[in-house]
C-alpha cells in the first residue's frame, strides 16, 4: 500500500473512533499501531491483517452495543418545539437516549447521553419494580426523565448534585413532561443531602452513583451503613472502569485512583456482591449478599435463626406468593372478576387457561395474557354440563400435564321478587352457581387428590352472609350461601390429602352495566350501605386470589374471604 493510501485509510478509521471507553482506547492504540505498520515495509502483511481485524472488532463494539440497546418505543410527533423560523430546534430524544418517548419532547444535541447504561438502568427499574430511586452525580436531565418514565405514577426520583447542572432545555422538559413531577432535585453538598434523606427515613430500591467523583466511596459507605438501601435493592455505579485505566499499573491520576479504591471497597464489603459490566466506561451492579444458612452472625443481641429469620424453606415472603410452574384455570374468565383473576394468576407466574361460555371472550383475555408474556389457553365450556366440565379439565391436563389451581368463578345473577321467582329462574341460577361449581371442584379435585396437591378457589358473594337490599335475588343469595357451605365441606375433607379449598366473597363490583340509568337509584342505595363509600373494583380482589393460590396460604382451608368494603358488617 502506498503512503497516500495508508493516510487515507487511517483518516477513515479515525472518523469511526468510538467515545472514550475501554474499547475506544483499544481502538485508538490499534489505529496507531496500524499506521506504523502501513508505513513500514518490513511489517509482514499477515501482521497488518491481524491488526485490521482487531481494529474492526474494537471499532464495532460500542456502536453495536448502542444499536442493540435501543428501545422500540417511538417519540410522539405531537408538540414538537420549533424556533422562531418555524423549524424544529432540537433532535428527538430517541437519538439521544434509548429512553423512549419522553412524552414527545425533544432534546438538545449538547444533552445527548450514552444509551447503554441508560437502557440498562431503565431495565433494572422495570425488573425490580422500583418505586423510589436515588441518583448521585451529574446526570443529564433527559436521562433522569427517561428513568422517571419507567416508574409508576407514585414513583419518585431524588437527584442529588453539588451544584445546579440542568440546562434550560432539560428543565423545560421536566416542566413539559407529566413524569417531571416524579423528580425531586436536591442541590448542595451531597453528604448533607444524604444526611437529610436519612433523617427523613427515606429508603431506595435503586441507588445510582457516578464513580467519577472524589467522594463516591463515602457516598457508597453512607448508603450501606445507614440502611438507605431496601432489602432487595441494587446499587448501580457508573464509570467504574474509567476508560480502561483503572486496572492499569503505574497510574497516578487521582480520579482513577479514587475509582480503584471505590471498586476495592465494594469488592471487600461482605454485605454485597458486585459485577462490573464493560459498558461504556464501566457499570457496576451491586446487590446485598444472600445470607448463607451457616453464616456466623455477629450481633450484640442473640439472633434466632429460625424459619422466620431465614424464610420458610429459605424462601422470602414475596417468593412464597409466586406461582411459577403452576397451572391454573379460571371459569367465567372472559370478563369482570374472572378476567382480573386470570391476569393476577398469570402475573404471579402461573400458566392460565381462560374458560368462558363464549369462546371469543376467552380468546380475547388469553390474547391479553399472551401479550404480557403469560402462557395462556382459551377454552369454551358450559359449567352446568358435566361433559363440558370434564372436557375443560381434560384439555388443560392435555396441554400442560396437570392442574394445580382451580379458580371456579363462573356465575349468574337473575333478579326477581321471591313470590315471582320461577322454577326456571331457580334452576338456571343453581345449575350455574352451585351445580356447575360442584362439577368443577369434583373434576379438578380428582386430579389434585391424585397428585397430592392443589388449590381450589371458589367465587361466592357477600350475599352469602347478608341479604343485600333493596335488590330482590332469592335464588342468587341461596346459591352463594351453598357455595360457602360446599367450600367448607370440601376444605375439611381434602386438606389432609394436600388439597385446600377456599372461597372469596366480593362485595358489589363496579361494572359498566351497573352504571345504567335504570340502576342509578339502586347503586346510590348500595353506596349508602358500604362503609368504604365506593363499589369494589376487580383489582381489589386480585391479591386475594394470588394468596389463596400460593403456598403462603397452605394452612388455610374452608375459609370464606370477604372483600366487601365493610358492607356485610352493618
Amino acid at each position: 500500500m502506498v503512503a497516500g493510501d495508508a493516510a487515507a485509510q487511517a483518516s477513515s478509521d479515525t472518523s469511526m473512533l468510538p467515545e472514550e471507553t475501554p474499547a475506544g482506547h483499544i481502538a485508538e492504540n490499534l489505529l496507531k499501531a496500524k499506521e506504523i505498520a502501513l508505513n513500514d515495509s518490513h511489517v509482514p502483511e499477515q501482521l497488518r491483517n491481524y491488526l485490521q481485524k482487531a481494529l474492526d472488532i474494537a471499532l464495532g463494539l460500542d456502536p453495536y452495543l448502542d444499536a442493540m440497546a435501543n428501545s422500540k418505543r417511538k417519540t410522539s410527533p405531537d408538540h414538537v418545539p420549533r424556533d422562531a423560523e418555524g423549524a424544529e430546534s432540537r433532535v428527538r430524544p430517541q437519538e439521544a437516549c434509548a429512553s423512549g418517548s419522553l412524552n414527545g419532547k425533544l432534546v438538545s444535541q449538547e444533552e445527548k447521553i450514552t444509551p447503554d447504561w441508560c437502557q440498562i438502568f431503565r431495565m433494572f427499574v422495570h425488573l425490580i419494580r422500583a418505586r423510589k430511586i436515588l441518583l448521585i452525580g451529574k446526570l443529564k436531565g433527559y436521562s433522569i426523565l427517561a428513568i422517571a418514565e419507567e416508574l409508576p405514577d407514585d414513583g419518585k426520583i431524588f437527584a442529588c448534585a453539588e451544584a445546579p447542572y440542568l440546562g434550560a432545555n432539560s428543565q423545560e422538559a421536566f416542566d413539559y413532561s407529566s413524569d417531571g413531577r416524579k423528580i425531586s432535585m436536591r442541590v448542595g453538598p451531597v453528604a448533607d443531602t444524604l444526611q437529610a434523606l436519612h433523617a427523613e427515613d427515606e429508603h431506595f430500591d435503586i441507588v445510582f452513583i457516578d464513580a467519577d467523583q472524589r467522594n463516591a466511596v463515602h457516598y457508597y459507605s453512607f448508603v450501606m451503613d445507614n440502611h438507605l438501601l431496601r432489602m432487595d435493592a441494587v446499587i448501580c455505579v457508573e464509570n467504574t472502569l474509567m476508560k480502561g485505566q483503572v486496572y492499569l499499573e503505574n497510574i497516578s491520576d487521582e480520579n482513577v485512583l479514587a475509582v480503584r479504591k471505590l471498586n476495592s471497597v465494594i469488592n471487600s464489603d461482605p454485605r454485597v456482591e458486585q459485577v462490573i459490566l464493560p459498558v461504556q466506561s464501566g457499570l457496576s451492579i451491586i446487590r446485598r449478599s444472600p445470607v448463607p444458612a451457616d453464616a456466623v452472625i455477629e450481633s450484640k443481641k442473640e439472633v434466632v435463626r429460625d424459619d422466620v429469620f431465614w424464610g420458610y424453606n429459605r424462601r422470602r415472603i414475596l417468593d412464597r406468593l409466586r406461582l411459577d410452574g403452576k397451572v391454573a384455570y379460571v371459569t367465567g374468565g372472559g370478563q369482570g372478576i374472572g378476567r382480573a383473576f386470570a391476569h393476577a394468576l398469570g402475573e404471579a407466574g402461573a400458566k392460565v387457561a381462560v374458560v368462558d361460555l363464549v369462546l371469543a371472550k376467552a380468546e380475547a383475555v388469553a390474547c391479553e395474557l399472551s401479550i404480557k408474556g403469560i402462557q395462556s389457553l382459551a377454552l369454551a365450556a358450559d359449567v352446568s354440563k358435566a361433559e363440558d366440565v370434564q372436557r375443560m379439565v381434560d384439555a388443560v391436563v392435555a396441554h400442560w400435564g396437570t392442574v394445580h389451581i382451580a379458580c371456579n368463578n363462573a356465575g349468574i345473577n337473575l333478579n326477581s321478587p321471591s313470590e315471582d321467582t320461577s322454577l326456571e329462574e331457580w334452576d338456571k341460577t343453581f345449575n350455574v352457581n352451585l351445580r356447575g361449581l360442584f362439577l368443577c371442584c369434583q373434576a379438578a379435585g380428582r386430579i389434585m387428590l391424585n397428585q397430592g396437591y392443589g388449590k381450589i378457589i371458589n367465587t361466592a358473594s357477600m350475599a352469602s352472609l347478608i341479604v343485600p337490599h333493596p335488590q330482590k335475588q332469592l335464588a342468587y343469595n341461596v346459591s352463594k350461601a351453598g357455595v360457602v357451605k360446599l367450600t367448607q365441606t370440601l376444605g375439611t375433607e381434602w386438606i389432609d390429602r394436600g388439597v385446600k379449598v377456599n372461597c372469596i366473597s366480593p362485595g358489589i363490583v363496579d361494572t359498566p352495566l351497573i352504571h345504567s340509568k335504570e340502576l342509578l337509584l339502586l347503586v346510590q342505595h348500595f353506596l349508602a350501605d358500604i362503609p368504604a363509600g365506593r363499589l369494589a373494583q376487580t383489582t381489589d380482589l386480585q391479591a386475594a386470589v394470588v394468596y389463596l393460590a400460593s403456598e403462603a396460604s397452605d394452612y388455610m382451608t374452608g375459609h370464606n374471604l370477604v372483600i366487601d368494603g365493610g358492607q356485610s358488617l352493618w
